[in-house]
């Protein structure tokens, strides 16, 4: 799966000027990893479609307010977490929200040893949906994606510490999912 790497050269102060070319540039770059991180949220092929693709036409409106172009993989993931955030409240208006879990710092090393193997992969994926929306996306942006705690928080729009606890608690429930007797 590709991963964002935030320090390559990308063409954001071209695209910023209008350049069709950049945009295509962009869009080639980050098109797979955005509907990949989507799609494991939304469980919906068209509806991650349209949610990546609403991503790049909100970006394209308002990359004026993208301060610093390095950051344009963590900005367009943040669009795209609003994005899912308003498809969950349209379909489910009486869900709960991201729970606000108290700070914990435990440790953020994980389940990157549970994708060793084309078995485990498969029972890993299974045992990821079953995980909560929000410790489902933490899990994403930090081992596949491999964004930082604090690019995890800006995308989010949550504090550093409830990302590292929601972190902690998704790896709890992973193993616990992962390690319980099939039924």
């Amino acid at each position: 799966m590709p991963v964002v790497i935030e320090h390559e050269q990308l063409p954001v102060r071209e695209a910023r000027a209008g350049d069709a070319g950049a945009w295509n540039i962009l869009f080639k770059r980050y098109q797979l990893p955005l509907y990949t991180y989507v799609f494991e949220l939304v469980h919906h092929e068209q509806t991650s479609l349209d949610i990546v693709q609403e991503c790049f036409i909100s970006a394209a409106r308002h990359i004026a307010s993208l301060r610093v172009d390095g950051k344009f993989g963590s900005w367009l993931f943040g669009i795209a977490h609003q994005k899912c955030v308003q498809h969950w409240r349209k379909r489910r208006p009486d869900s709960v929200p991201i729970e606000e879990e108290e700070d914990l710092v435990g440790d953020v090393a994980g389940p990157a040893e549970l994708l060793i193997s084309q078995e485990q992969e498969a029972e890993f994926l299974a045992a990821l949906d079953r995980l909560s929306p929000p410790h489902r996306e933490v899990l994403l942006l930090h081992f596949i994606e491999e964004f930082s705690i604090e690019e995890i928080a800006g995308i989010t729009g949550a504090r550093p510490g409830t990302i590292k606890s929601r972190l902690h608690y998704a790896k709890d429930a992973l193993r616990h999912l992962l390690t319980k007797p099939s039924e």
